[in-house]
C-alpha cells in the first residue's frame, strides 16, 4: 500500500496518545542531538550537517514513512561511505550521490522491491556492520587520545600506523575527558533509564572543560560556530562524468538505507505488534535522501536505537518522529551556539560506545560457529569492509554468497538409478517407491532429487552415462524436482539426443508444474513428444513394457504375483 502510516494512524487519534508521542519525541530529539553531531564529524563533514539531516530527513521519514514508530536520521552505517565520497568527490559529489540514492530508493519502492531485502544473506549484513563498527572505532582514536595530527590517513593499516607513531604525544586531558565520558555512558543506565547517558556525558564533560579551562579541542575550535537556522536550498553542479563515477557509491547508499530502515521497521514491528509497509518506507527514505542534501544534510535512514527509544517512551504514531525533528530544530535555533563548547573527546567516546554496540559481537560469534560457507561470506565481507571498501565488500559478498548457495543446492541434488531389488529399510515405506514395482530388464529408472539447475548438470551427466550397451528404455522420474532452469532443460535435451542416437526410448514421469511449464515453453516437450510424459511411474513403466513388446502390468494387482510372473517370463529362453 502506498499510503503513509501517518494518514491511517490519525483516525481515532486521542489526546492521551498525543501526550505520549510528545514525550517520546522530545526524549528522542535530545538523544539524537549528540549522535547527529558525532556521525557528521565522523563522516568528514561539519557538525551542523548532522543536525540538518536529523531535522529534514527525520521529519520526511516520519511524515511519509510506512512505519508507525520509525525515527530517521544519520546513522553509523553511512560513516564509511560518506567519508570516502567526501574525500574523493567533495561535498558536491556527496550531494549528487545522496540525491541519486534517493531516486533509486523511490524506484525500489514503486517497483515493490521492499520484500526483496530479506534475501540479502545474514552473514553479509553481520559482516559489513561489524566492519563499519571497527572503522568507526578506529576513526575516533585521534580525538579520544587528543593526538596532534593534521590529517588522518583513510586506509585502515596506515591509520593505525600513524596512531602508533604518535602515541607518545597523548593529551592526558583529552584522554581523561574521553574516558570519563565513556564511563558515564556505560554506567548511567544503572542510575536512570529515561535520560540518555550520552547527554549526561556531554553536559558533564563540557562543564568540566569550561569551568577548569582545560585546553582541549572543542567543536568550536575545529569547526567554528554552529548555525542557528536551516540553510537555503543548494543545488549541486552536475556533469555526466561525475554522475557516472558516483553510480556505485549512490547504489551503496541506497542499499544501506533500505537495509537499515527495513531492519529497523521489522524490529519495531516486533516491539509494538504492528506491521510496516515496506514499499512506502522505501519511498519515504528516498524522498528524505533527496531533500536532505539540498538543505545541507547527508544520507539518512531509519535508526534502530532511536526507534527503540521512541517505542520505550510511549511513541506509537509518526507524530513522535515529527516532534523529534521539531525538538532538534528548536535546540539548534535556541542553543546551537552552546553546542560549540562540546569537547571532541566526549563525542569520540559516544562514537566508541556506538561502535561497541554496532559490532554485532554475539551475532558474529554465532555465524562463526555455523556452516563453513557462512563463515567464508562473513569473514570476506568483514575484511573487505575494513581493509578495502564497503561497496566492494557488499558486491563481493553477494556474489560469493550466491555461488556458495548454488553449490549447496547442487550438492543436495541427488541423481540415482533405481532398482526393484534394493531393500526398503525405511520405518515408514514409501508406497510410491520403485521397490514396490518390478522393473524388467532393458528398462532403467533414474530419479532426480532436488532443484535441477545448471549447478547440478555435471552430476546428472556423470550419473546417466551410457553408450551403445545402454538400456532400451530410460525413465527419468522427477517427483522431487521443484524447480528446473534453462541449464537443466539443456541437459535433458542432450540426453534426449543421445538416446535418439543410441535408439533408446526416453520417458519422463512425475514431473511437477514448474518444470513441466518450462519444458513446454522451451519447446523441449514438442521435441520429445507429449506422449513421452507421464503423471506417475506406473504409466511410464507400462508404456516402456509396450515399447519392448512386453505385457502391460495392472498396477492395482498384487505386487508379489506381478514380480513372480514377470521374472518367470524373463527367465524363459
Amino acid at each position: 500500500m502506498f499510503i503513509p502510516k501517518l494518514f491511517t494512524t490519525l483516525s481515532g487519534y486521542s489526546k492521551r496518545q498525543f501526550i505520549s508521542d510528545l514525550t517520546a519525541g522530545t526524549i528522542v530529539g535530545i538523544v539524537a542531538l549528540p549522535l547527529a553531531i558525532a556521525f557528521a564529524i565522523a563522516s568528514g563533514v561539519s557538525p551542523e550537517k548532522g543536525l540538518y539531516t536529523a531535522i529534514i530527513a527525520g521529519f520526511i521519514i516520519s511524515f511519509l514513512g510506512g512505519s508507525r514508530v520509525q525515527i530517521g536520521g544519520p546513522t553509523g552505517a553511512f560513516v564509511v561511505i560518506v567519508y570516502g565520497i567526501v574525500e574523493k568527490y567533495g561535498l558536491n559529489g556527496l550531494t549528487i550521490a545522496t540525491i541519486m540514492a534517493g531516486f533509486i530508493l523511490i524506484l525500489m519502492g514503486l517497483a515493490k522491491l521492499g520484500g526483496l531485502i530479506k534475501y540479502i544473506p545474514y552473514p553479509i549484513i553481520t559482516g559489513f556492520t561489524s566492519g563499519i563498527a571497527v572503522i568507526i572505532f578506529s576513526s575516533q582514536i585521534k580525538d579520544f587520545f587528543g593526538l596532534q595530527m593534521d590529517s588522518v590517513p583513510s586506509e585502515f593499516v596506515e591509520k593505525w600506523e600513524s596512531y602508533f607513531l604518535r602515541f607518545d604525544q597523548v593529551n592526558l586531558h583529552a584522554f581523561g575527558i574521553g574516558a570519563l565520558s565513556l564511563a558515564i555512558i556505560f554506567l548511567w543506565p544503572r542510575v536512570n533509564q529515561k535520560i540518555p547517558g550520552s547527554l549526561i556525558a556531554l553536559i558533564v564533560s563540557t562543564c568540566l572543560v569550561q569551568f577548569f579551562g582545560i585546553n582541549i579541542e572543542t567543536i568550536h575550535s575545529r569547526f567554528g560556530d554552529i548555525p542557528d537556522s536551516l540553510p537555503s536550498p543548494y543545488f549541486p553542479t552536475l556533469s555526466w562524468s561525475l554522475i557516472a563515477g558516483l553510480v556505485a557509491p549512490a547504489t551503496t547508499i541506497a542499499l544501506l538505507a533500505a537495509i537499515e530502515s527495513l531492519l529497523s521497521a521489522v524490529v519495531a514491528d516486533g516491539m509494538i505488534g504492528g506491521r510496516h509497509r515496506s514499499n512506502m518506507e522505501l519511498i519515504a527514505q528516498g524522498t528524505a535522501n533527496i531533500f536532505s542534501p539540498i538543505f545541507g544534510g547527508i544520507p539518512a535512514t531509519g535508526a534502530i536505537a532511536r526507534t527503540a527509544t521512541n517505542i520505550k517512551n510511549g511513541g506509537r504514531t509518526p507524530i513522535a518522529g515529527i516532534v523529534h525533528a521539531a525538538v532538534l530544530f528548536l535546540i539548534m535555533l535556541l542553543f546551537g551556539k552552546w553546542a560549540g563548547l562540546i569537547p571532541l573527546a566526549s563525542l569520540a567516546a559516544i562514537l566508541i560506545y556506538v561502535a561497541y554496540y554496532m559490532s554485532e559481537r554475539d551475532a558474529f560469534v554465532a555465524v562463526m560457529k555455523g556452516p563453513r560457507s557462512d563463515v567464508l561470506v562473513l569473514l570476506t565481507t568483514f575484511f573487505l569492509t575494513v581493509f578495502i571498501d564497503l561497496t566492494v565488500a557488499i558486491e563481493i559478498g553477494m556474489i560469493l554468497a550466491a555461488f556458495l548457495f548454488m553449490k549447496q543446492m547442487a550438492d543436495v541434488t541427488n541423481i540415482q538409478i533405481l532398482r526393484s531389488d534394493i531393500e526398503d529399510k525405511e520405518e515408514m515405506p514409501d508406497l510410491n517407491a520403485v521397490q514396490k514395482r518390478f522393473i524388467p530388464k532393458g528398462i532403467e529408472v533414474f530419479e532426480i532429487n532436488g532443484p535441477f539447475f545448471f549447478g547440478s548438470v555435471d552430476k546428472f551427466h556423470d550419473t546417466i552415462n551410457f553408450g551403445s550397451k545402454g538400456p532400451k528404455v530410460l525413465i527419468l522420474r522427477m517427483r522431487f524436482v521443484p524447480y528446473m532452469d534453462a541449464g537443466g532443460l539443456h541437459a535433458l535435451d542432450e540426453v534426449r539426443a543421445r538416446c535418439q542416437k543410441n535408439k533408446v526410448f526416453m520417458l519422463i514421469s512425475d514431473i511437477h508444474t514448474q518444470p513441466l511449464i518450462a519444458a513446454e515453453q522451451s519447446g523441449f516437450m514438442k521435441k520429445m513428444g507429449e506422449d513421452h510424459f507421464f503423471g506417475n511411474l506406473d504409466d511410464a513403466l507400462n508404456f516402456g513394457r509396450q515399447l519392448m513388446g512386453l505385457t502391460p502390468v495392472d498396477s492395482t494387482g498384487e505386487f508379489e504375483a506381478t514380480v513372480a510372473r514377470e521374472r518367470k517370463k524373463q527367465s524363459e529362453p
